[in-house]
């Protein structure tokens, strides 16, 4: 209960401090929606391309790239949080009052999560609105989401390992480019059948190819790699798991 206690604390915290400030929550939020118009809207001729044979259309296609992008910042993002609660010491006071600290990590993980349900309630909303064409039921749009949640939590529990280990927002950099290019070696703006080359090869071994072709299935109601996917998604977050609480240690040894 009192781990409980301190991640419900740290979780209220980091989501009043993001909401109640215009300069946290805003870019969160337009961030993802520039993407989407800019590669849903001016790069719609690539469904032209021979080969490019996804049902629901370019709008579709790159709203999954989109909301699972989102899913990843919104980890990110909340990690520049906790780099900030350590150089202006909030976060070394929370760890001398907290006896059990294993609870702060879980209270970022929540407010990342929440953060992110926002960005992309937001994110969908703006997508219906354009018209974007949807294949699948309730069930795969729920698997769809539920990849989202397991990269948001990936990409807090990556960054918080960061943050803890270097405590500081020069650490941003750290954080942030891995992420973004582990993104965008994926089949970012064709199907993975169109990449040739090198791109290609690292796509083919890019975890988070799975989980991209997994969710433009689940939208296209053509469920594909499922397993792959959704194994890809966990082993990456159990890895990063053990990465953010050594970060922790690290924190603790740091004083």
């Amino acid at each position: 209960m009192k781990t409980l206690a301190v991640a419900q604390g740290v979780a209220w915290r980091t989501l009043h401090n993001v909401f109640t400030n215009p300069s946290l929550l805003i870019p969160s939020i337009v961030f993802p929606l520039f993407f989407f118009t800019a590669f849903a809207g001016g790069l719609s001729r690539v469904q032209d391309v021979p080969g490019f044979d996804f049902p629901q259309g370019y709008t579709a296609f790159q709203f999954v790239f989109v909301l699972l992008q989102s899913a990843a910042f919104g980890g990110v993002f909340t990690g520049f949080g906790i780099a900030r609660d350590f150089e202006n010491g909030f976060a070394r006071r929370l760890m001398l009052a907290a006896p059990h600290r294993s609870g702060i990590v879980l209270g970022y993980a929540a407010a990342a999560l929440v953060r992110w349900l926002f960005t992309v309630a937001v994110l969908t909303a703006v997508a219906f609105a354009v018209g974007m064409n949807v294949g699948g039921t309730g069930v795969d749009l729920f698997g769809l989401y539920a990849l989202g949640l397991i990269l948001n939590v990936t990409a807090l529990l990556w960054a918080c390992g960061v943050a803890m280990r270097l405590r500081t927002m020069q650490a941003g950099p750290v954080m942030q480019m891995p992420v973004f290019l582990v993104l965008f070696f994926a089949p970012v703006y064709v199907p993975l059948t169109l990449l040739q080359g090198w791109i290609h090869t690292v796509a083919v071994i890019n975890p988070v190819t799975r989980v991209l072709e997994s969710g433009r299935g689940f939208l296209a109601a053509e469920p594909t790699e499922v397993f792959a996917a959704f194994g890809a998604g966990i082993g990456l977050a159990a890895l990063f798991c053990i990465w953010a609480f050594r970060g922790l240690r690290s924190a603790e040894a740091a004083g």
